[in-house]
């Protein structure tokens, strides 16, 4: 990293246990000030974990996205350090790129390429979007996961994949954000951290929650959530549902056991999956999302496995897909009486339990 803005080598540590030298891009204060009048709110175009989120155009006229750090959050230095010291040492075309930081005035700021097309979340359900095509999904889903590998082979793990926090840039190649809360281990193979459970409660490993070992296999199960988020458009978890269909990921392993996934996948893609495509891509999933780590794949396999699925789309049907495709119509795809519905979960208050953050047990 270099701009105008260089300055000498700096280091910066943390509990992470390990000492990182990198060329500071450390972007003064009153820089930033100018470049969003004063953090005009006119500029903000999200809230995160970390702070408000701002887009904003620098003097060279780069775009980037600016996170300013608020009191009210639920991180703090600790996730600053961790963030700047993961994104310096690493870079990968499926890793969101981190253009500089600033730390004056006790403020924590954090600058990234702007990402046009923000978060795989909007694309899915809760906007008005356009719905994407199950090809344009997969090469999302494979791109995060080339993301994620990356990271493991180089013993990080990431702690809290959600459909959040991949970001899409203007071709909507995935970009794997949002870094706060990464391990990495002090040995090139080390992928196993004992640590204070933290992550999102909707996508969080049960094993890591009992047990507070966190390893590769964590963002794997995670992982798995977001597969089921892609393939439904649904929130990982929807109190607006019965206990059965709350959490979505073990709605859709019970439709995949029983032969019945096609009956609960986004009605936008109906007859526009062919059949193995739909097949591999749930056996995928609901393998990512096994109890026990040891009994998950890695994220190699899963990437490997995603980039299958998509050859076996590939094929294009020039007649009508429906003949050839074992999903239901759109009447059918609304038919959830084959679904238990006799359990409430009007006793939970909150519809947003994949922005739930944990801090500890």
């Amino acid at each position: 990293m270099g701009t105008k803005y260089s300055k000498a080598t700096t280091y910066v540590t943390d509990t992470m246990s390990y000492h990182v030298p990198f060329e500071s891009f450390r972007v003064p204060f009153v820089a930033l000030q100018e470049a969003t009048n004063n953090f005009d709110e006119s500029l903000v175009i999200g809230v995160g974990g970390f702070g408000k989120i701002y887009r904003v155009l620098l003097c060279d006229g780069t775009k980037v996205a600016l996170k300013r750090y608020t009191p009210e959050s639920n991180q703090g230095l600790q996730e600053f350090q961790t963030e700047i010291e993961i994104l310096s040492k690493f870079c990968h075309p499926h890793l969101v790129s981190l253009i500089g930081y600033c730390d004056e005035n006790n403020e924590m700021i954090l600058i990234y390429e702007y990402m046009e097309n923000g978060n795989l979340r909007n694309h899915l359900y809760g906007s008005d979007l356009p719905s994407m095509s199950w090809e344009q999904r997969l090469e999302i889903c494979i791109g995060a996961a080339r993301g994620l590998h990356y990271l493991h082979t180089n013993a990080v793990i990431h702690r809290d994949v959600k459909s959040l926090n991949i970001l899409l840039d203007e071709n909507f190649v995935a970009k794997i954000s949002d870094f706060g809360i990464s391990k990495k281990g002090t040995e090139p193979d080390q992928t196993r951290v004992t640590t204070i459970v933290k992550g999102t409660v909707a996508y969080l490993d049960p094993e890591y929650y009992l047990s507070s070992l966190v390893t590769e296999k964590s963002d794997v199960y995670s992982f798995g959530v977001v597969l089921f988020e892609v393939l439904c458009a649904r929130p990982a978890m929807d109190s607006s549902r019965s206990r059965k269909m709350f959490s979505l990921a073990n709605w859709a392993m019970e439709c995949q056991k029983n032969g019945q996934l096609e009956r609960i996948i986004d009605p936008n893609l109906v007859g526009k999956i062919r059949p193995d495509s739909l097949r591999k891509f749930g056996e995928t999933a609901v393998k990512c999302l096994a109890d026990y780590g040891v009994d998950r794949p890695s994220m190699g396999d899963v990437l490997w496995k995603l980039e299958y699925a998509l050859h076996l789309q590939e094929p294009v049907i020039q007649d009508d897909p429906a003949e050839h495709s074992t999903i239901p119509n759109r009447d059918q795809i609304n038919d959830f009486s084959h679904v238990d519905d006799s359990s409430s979960a009007a006793s939970i208050e909150t519809s947003n339990w994949d922005d739930i953050y944990i801090r500890d047990k």
